[in-house]
């Protein structure tokens, strides 16, 4: 059993600006009266009374001040402090987890700067945003925000925002384990920091690096490196820095399996967390030292300090935290033979494992970036390949022309003749070939990427990322799959979900949506992504239908051979998504995003033979005659809470 992993206080900060900061005593009735009175002194006292909460941390205070001061400075035209409104409006959605709002909010703010022109407010939300992207797992996005921010800071001179920011780029390739990128921009921050004499910025990259270093199995230079880093933060009296290196320390020592040096570093780090209230890592080391009593076999004092780290964890809502408490709990009742209570942590493992799945997708959109352009250079190469060859063809034609030449001196017309022949002959077959080969190549590519995605990565040698607003997501599954398998040879069993998917396809194609790909037995399709018009909802829910009907077809045929067959769970959800092309060989189109996994929730908590939607997807077609509604209530899904869901399915009075 391992200790909890290592919690990452990442570079990516909010660059809030907080001007006109001033001490305000108003009474409730006094700002009730302000606002009554749209001026521009009522706005100021109305900002000044929210910048007022807002330093104290008084969310609920501070926010309808804001939105109260927003219209009045708009009306004023106002441009700058109507980016202050919007700065500080979004970084409070950002502290609630509302990450749709705070990102809406903060690009409202950026254009109101580049209208009042402040090039300072401009590049701060830039770097905002990109705090949202990486919150979203959008990295490639972050790291483009975060260039073009560091492109303002550099013109402005504001050297540490620069540093800073560099070293959130760095901590973006070492999450992705590419260490030379990581190391290279960690460098450059490292740089700056030097030359600004900032101590903190100095300690925070040593440890990275040394991070890096323990990852990669150099435990003595990781070990110098913190040791460094350590001493720098003391000395400056950066107590968070401390705290983390302290933390790093003790998961060194801890993989060294030197467990009473690790005990005493995450003992340090508890205490002086428990000193500043830094609930991260109060919860973080007390579970890390129960790990340790765990592997000292001393199981009592391993489940009193993973109950405390737990209890911090579910305070905090750190699902990672949680589920590390958890496994820990699970191991040590088992050790103690308490079976029930291990059964119970060991159900909140898989829950919360599977709940951080998505980091999956998360790593593959944080390697588009960088896979893309290995994929430029790999058509680059082949570009210069058939450029080399078109070369070659040329100079056996220059050369079948000299000879041509000189057999018309000696007055051999037959052989001229017989050679311009066999010359137009074989560009002729050489067109013909090519042609063939193109057409292939061209039909290929389309069964694997989207006409449109095709046509991009034949014309610019790469695929951009792009965002869809509104996408229905259709998953299906074969209920007991493994148990039916069984029962059919290889053979037959390929055969059986081949017809399936062949039908799949026959029907997707039909309804004009899109398939994504399969998983083992499981199809997934979109709606709305070539053809974005209003029947995509529509269209998605009566191929769903379709399928299903297909399935219940397929198996009454089976029956009757009789043939062993499949019965088919099917799921609908809708909502924002990101597509992109992965990887440089075999590439492959996909989607990403929470609205996919929430789909996936819908198939897996649907019956055999229905078509199970959620209520997002309820509100897109509710009115539509053509349907008729099962409302199931509040379904519990993994990893989502409580989600409504609904049965779909043609209204009878509308069927033939």
């Amino acid at each position: 059993m391992k200790p909890t992993k290592r919690v990452k206080n990442p570079w990516m900060y909010l660059l809030l600006f907080c001007f006109f900061l001033v001490e305000v005593k108003l009474d409730a009735q006094t700002t009730q009266t302000i606002a009554n009175s749209p001026n521009p002194s009522t706005a100021d006292s109305l900002f000044k009374l929210a910048e007022k909460y807002d330093s104290v941390g008084d969310s609920k205070r501070a926010l309808p001040l804001f939105e109260s001061s927003l219209p009045i400075y708009q009306k004023l035209g106002k441009q700058r402090e109507v980016g202050h409104c919007f700065n500080y409006i979004g970084a409070n959605y950002y502290r609630q987890g509302n990450l749709s709002k705070a990102l809406s909010y903060f690009e409202k703010g950026v254009a109101a700067y580049k209208k009042a022109g402040y090039k300072k407010g401009v590049a701060a939300l830039l770097n905002n945003v990109g705090v949202i992207y990486y919150s979203m797992g959008n990295y490639p996005q972050a790291v483009e925000l975060y260039k073009q921010t560091i492109f303002m800071q550099e013109k402005i001179g504001n050297k540490n925002t620069t540093a800073t920011i560099t070293g959130n780029i760095g901590g973006i390739y070492s999450k992705i384990k590419d260490y030379p990128n990581a190391l290279k921009y960690f460098n450059k921050a490292d740089a700056l920091f030097k030359e600004l004499n900032d101590k903190r910025g100095v300690a925070k990259i040593l440890m990275e690096v040394g991070y890096i270093s323990m990852e990669q199995g150099n435990f003595d230079k990781a070990l110098k490196e913190f040791d460094e880093s350590l001493t720098i933060a003391q000395k400056a009296k950066e107590k968070e820095v401390e705290i983390e290196v302290l933390s790093n320390l003790g998961e060194l020592f801890y993989r060294k399996s030197d467990f009473q040096k690790a005990l005493y570093y995450y003992n340090n780090c508890l205490k002086k967390a428990e000193e500043i209230g830094k609930l991260q890592y109060r919860s973080s080391c007390s579970i890390a030292i129960g790990n340790i009593f765990y592997q000292l076999k001393k199981y009592k004092e391993a489940v009193g300090k993973c109950s405390a780290g737990l209890t911090i964890a579910e305070k905090m809502g750190a699902i990672s935290i949680k589920k590390d408490a958890c496994e820990c709990l699970y191991h040590s009742y088992k050790s103690l033979n308490n079976n029930s209570l291990a059964l119970l942590y060991y159900e909140k493992v898989n829950a919360f494992e599977d709940s951080l799945n998505t980091k999956e997708a998360s790593s593959r959109m944080m390697n588009m970036e960088f896979q893309k352009q290995q994929l430029v250079d790999s058509i680059a190469f082949v570009k210069k390949q058939s450029a080399a060859q078109l070369k070659h063809q040329a100079e056996i034609q220059a050369k079948e022309k000299q000879r041509n030449v000189i057999i018309a001196s000696l007055g051999m017309v037959l052989l001229i003749a017989g050679g311009l022949w066999y010359r137009l002959n074989f560009v002729r077959k050489a067109k013909e070939t090519l042609k063939i080969e193109k057409d292939r190549s061209d039909a290929l590519l389309l069964n694997i990427l989207p006409q449109e995605i095709a046509e991009e990565l034949k014309l610019t040698g790469s695929v951009k990322a792009k965002d869809f607003g509104m996408v229905s997501i259709l998953f299906t599954d074969f209920q007991s799959f493994t148990q039916t398998a069984q029962t059919m040879s290889p053979q037959r069993l390929v055969e059986e979900i081949n017809v399936c998917f062949e039908a799949f396809d026959r029907i997707s194609e039909k309804y004009q949506i899109e398939k994504i790909k399969t998983i083992g037995d499981a199809y997934m399709a979109a709606g709305g992504m070539a053809n974005a018009d209003e029947n995509f909802p529509k269209n998605v829910v009566l191929a769903a239908l379709e399928m299903q009907a297909f399935i219940a077809q397929r198996a009454i045929e089976n029956q009757k051979a009789p043939k062993p067959h499949f019965e088919m769970r099917l799921g609908i959800h809708a909502g924002p998504i990101v597509a992109g092309v992965v990887g440089v060989k075999k590439f492959q189109y996909d989607i990403w995003g929470d609205t996919v996994n929430t789909a996936s929730r819908m198939e897996s908590n649907g019956s055999v033979g229905k078509v199970n939607i959620s209520e997002a997807f309820y509100e897109l077609i509710k009115d539509d005659p053509l349907f008729s509604f099962e409302y199931r209530g509040n379904i519990s899904a993994k990893g989502k809470g409580e989600i409504k869901m609904y049965f779909v399915e043609k209204n009878a009075s509308m069927q033939m």
